[in-house]
């Protein structure tokens, strides 16, 4: 029953892509300590403000799964995932999303009032999300949005309030997802246009939907700057900023439109490694402020 349990846990890792959180789950630590900065540490507030995370992100991916199941069958790149295999039926799935969904309600209830009331506003919008691509070739930017309320939520949770610093680290997010989901949606061009599917790259093209998404992780780079800025945070952040940059421009060396070979290289490896940097940039400069 063990061995039952742990095969059907790993499972749903795989339908949701449980090793993803690594893109969002550092801007998010990073709101956390900056916030910590001002305000006393609570190990329970983070605790907390980890569990929401996983819970939502769990949620979110866990309906996109049931939503795209028709269509992910039709493509051969998505055609193996878990839903469309068979290997977890809908009634599964549906299962995993009212649980993730209620783990992350209470986590936001454990952490505040007010955290507990905008629960509902952010599940919507990560829900939402799913059917963006079947009427606007925006779909990316909604996805950035979605994922960049995760900084702001942390924020909130530990202070209660906005400040101008964090809604340039959540922007920053906003636009550096933006940037990778469109160059991600280049292998899907052809299927798009096919299934009447909406995105960026199908309607721009690939060399086209490849300069917009380099633009907006220009923008990401200046937005994380200007919370550097806005903080006030130790020079030693620029350190890490920069290794940031150089890393986006890579990602844009090695992702062509006529070569898209090396894109789950750029997706999985590069980003994880731009979002931990990011992190650990911000890390390091509160041990020398």
């Amino acid at each position: 029953m063990i061995e039952n349990l742990k095969e059907k846990i790993q499972v749903y890792g795989r339908m949701i892509k449980f090793s993803h959180t690594l893109f969002a789950l550092p801007f998010a630590l990073s709101a956390v300590v900056l916030a910590f900065e001002t305000y006393p540490f609570s190990f329970w507030d983070l605790f907390w403000i980890l569990l929401a995370m996983v819970g939502a992100r769990s949620s979110a991916m866990g309906f996109n799964r049931i939503v795209d199941a028709a269509i992910d069958k039709k493509n051969q790149r998505t055609a193996a995932r878990e839903i469309p295999s068979g290997i977890l039926s809908k009634k599964e799935s549906c299962f995993f999303v009212v649980t993730s969904s209620l783990v992350f309600i209470l986590s936001a209830a454990m952490l505040s009032r007010l955290c507990f009331f905008l629960s509902f506003p952010v599940l919507f919008f990560l829900f939402f999300y799913s059917y963006t691509k079947r009427f606007t070739q925006y779909c990316h930017l909604f996805l950035g949005f979605a994922i960049s309320l995760a900084p702001v939520g942390a924020w909130v949770a530990i202070t209660g309030t906005l400040s101008t610093g964090v809604v340039f680290l959540s922007l920053g997010l906003l636009t550096y997802i933006a940037g990778f989901d469109i160059l991600y949606a280049c292998q899907d061009i052809e299927f798009d246009k096919k299934e009447g599917l909406f995105s960026l790259p199908s309607k721009l093209g690939a060399k086209k939907a490849m300069m917009v998404s380099a633009l907006l992780h220009g923008a990401a780079f200046i937005f994380l700057f200007a919370m550097y800025l806005s903080f006030g945070m130790h020079p030693v952040f620029l350190i890490f900023l920069a290794v940031i940059g150089v890393l986006l421009i890579a990602e844009h060396y090695l992702v062509r439109p006529d070569d898209l070979t090396h894109i789950n290289m750029a997706f999985f490896h590069i980003n994880s490694f731009i979002s931990i940097l990011l992190f650990m940039g911000v890390l390091t400069q509160a041990f020398f402020k």
